[in-house]
């Protein structure tokens, strides 16, 4: 059997560089993000959605369910429309209505199945779920869009474009659970089926339905028909906080897949040796999307308004160095690459997200990797000497502090007794810092090196007279056969702006229009020009999707 040659590659980027906060928080979509993975396969097994079931009142309350075949199994989503009162409208986790519900439901659910989730989803966390059922979500209409839209339809005309572009949604999602929560399936329960092994991909495939179901229920409701350019423009919104925070910490393996694998991809690209017509021309197309989607990127954060400034004035600087010379010379991709350091972080970014869109059947392989079998473990025989070595190598970020000065232990992070959710304190304004939550990775670890011994003992001894240093030595060796496990930063000090973890997750997601209301939470855009359910044979060219409506 032959050995199948790897493509070449440059180095990966330091995880000390990719791994500050400042530049996750920088992300960008790529084609490498879950939602564009699992829509590039719908489309590579020809799924067909249909609508078997479409009860709703003239009002555009009741239930839907759509079904599709993908990967030989058989799914469906139940949306349910419910009539909700102004004034239970919110996307705060404390809500306990909202406008519209829905499962992703394993196979062709039967009518007594319809009526049980017709019935319970709507009560969301109040209700109990089966094992059928695949994931649980909710949403609200963005209620100013959404009459506008219904308004101008039921006038005979197509909605205001620039309404459209300012919002990018009819609703936003406020949760999509998987993996088990209220008695859901469990992710091994499809983990193995062909399209559902990557990471999110059952929840993706809901959130894309949903998205369709919304331009559905909307012609239904103003008895007109939407354009085609204006229902892709239109995706799923989504209010994200601090709830999603904490994950990219406690899974920090999975963390380093998705990271390698984005890394690896960048790398894989810098070694293309020259490009030719088709893939210069693209890049220069990519150049001025982009162009137009800063523009059309609008938020009143003033912190990412000013960030979008300098994305605006700095991109064309960029686009000019893309000569003619620049293109056709060698390794054209690693030169860019390496010359972007010139201006900031968001810009290289965006960069280096571009730059790997025309190369899906270089990279496009990379996706399988994102899912990771491995978790972290502890070897008992590794001696302290190496231990310390392996802290001496990788943590200087995390020991160069002192943790004693107010600044640098300003925050602590908590559950929620009243929403089971995640938190951020203030330790030195707000009670409750004796329930701490152990996210403080960095203070671990330097406590575990203050009572380390560089010796040959080995660990497993070393934790039988410290046991409280366990999960940090688990960290320590994890870090070592997984470089990107870690973001290398202070999760605990008064400057950590959880906003910077949630947007590198929500982009590993697709997301994009990042909106923050905080540094705590965000509104993002899912799906916006993404495909619509009978388009999935043009399902590769929606990387930062501009309005031409």
């Amino acid at each position: 059997m032959k050995d199948i040659a790897r493509p070449a590659q440059m180095p990966l980027r330091p995880p000390a560089t990719v791994m500050r906060l400042r530049r996750m928080g920088a992300a960008f979509p790529t084609r490498l993000s879950f939602l564009p993975t699992l829509i590039r396969a719908l489309a590579a097994d020809a799924v067909k959605v249909t609508r078997p079931v479409w009860e709703m009142d003239a009002d555009g309350f009741g239930h839907a369910v759509y079904t599709l075949s993908f990967g030989g199994y058989d799914y469906a989503l139940v949306a349910v429309s419910t009539d909700l009162p102004p004034d239970m409208r919110t996307d705060r986790v404390i809500a306990t209505a909202w406008d519209t519900a829905y499962v992703l439901y394993d196979g062709i659910p039967d009518p007594s199945e319809i009526d049980r989730i017709v019935t319970s989803a709507p009560k969301q966390e109040a209700a109990r779920f089966t094992a059928r059922d695949l994931v649980l979500s909710r949403a609200n209409k963005s209620v100013r869009l959404f009459d506008h839209v219904i308004k101008a339809l039921r006038a005979g005309r197509q909605p205001d474009p620039v309404k459209i572009r300012e919002t990018g949604y009819l609703m936003r999602t406020t949760a999509v659970y998987g993996n088990g929560k209220f008695g859901i399936a469990d992710r091994g329960h499809i983990a193995d089926r062909p399209g559902m092994g990557g990471p999110f991909m059952a929840e993706m495939l809901t959130v894309w339905l949903i998205r369709g179901f919304t331009h559905d229920l909307a012609e239904h409701i103003s008895g007109g028909t939407l354009s085609r350019e204006a229902k892709r423009h239109l995706g799923i919104g989504n209010s994200t906080g601090l709830g999603m925070a904490p994950f990219l910490v406690n899974h920090p393996l999975l963390l380093d897949a998705w990271m390698s694998v984005r890394e690896t991809a960048i790398a894989r690209v810098r070694a293309i040796t020259s490009l030719d017509a088709g893939q210069i021309g693209r890049i220069y197309d990519l150049v001025t999307r982009a162009a137009q989607y800063l523009a059309e990127w609008d938020v009143p954060d003033e912190i990412a308004a000013r960030r979008i400034a300098t994305l605006r004035s700095e991109w064309p600087e960029f686009a000019a160095t893309l000569t003619p010379e620049a293109m056709t010379a060698d390794q054209p991709i690693d030169r860019i690459i390496a010359d972007s350091t010139r201006w900031s972080i968001d810009t290289q970014e965006l960069i280096a997200a571009l730059l790997l869109e025309p190369f899906g059947d270089l990279i496009d392989g990379l996706a399988d990797c994102m899912a990771t079998p491995f978790i972290p473990e502890l070897d008992p025989t590794m001696s302290c000497a190496d231990l310390h070595a392996l802290i001496e190598t990788d943590w200087g970020w995390a020991c160069d502090l002192d943790y004693n000065i107010p600044a640098a232990c300003a925050q602590f992070w908590y559950v929620s007794e009243e929403k089971c959710e995640p938190r951020l304190g203030n330790r030195h304004e707000e009670p409750g810092a004796e329930l701490e939550s152990p996210l403080d990775i960095g203070r671990q670890v330097k406590a575990l090196a203050g009572d380390l011994t560089s010796n040959a003992t080995p660990v497993g001894q070393f934790l039988a007279r410290h046991p409280q240093h366990r999960a940090a030595v688990r960290r320590v060796q994890s870090l070592a056969r997984h470089p990107y496990a870690e973001i290398r930063d202070n999760l605990i000090g008064e400057n950590c702006l959880p906003i910077d973890i949630l947007r590198c997750k929500l982009a590993f997601f697709g997301a994009g229009k990042f909106d923050p209301k905080s540094d705590r939470w965000t509104r993002i855009t899912l799906a916006q020009g993404a495909p619509l359910f009978d388009e999935l044979d043009n399902a590769d060219d929606w990387w930062l999707p501009v309005a031409s409506i």
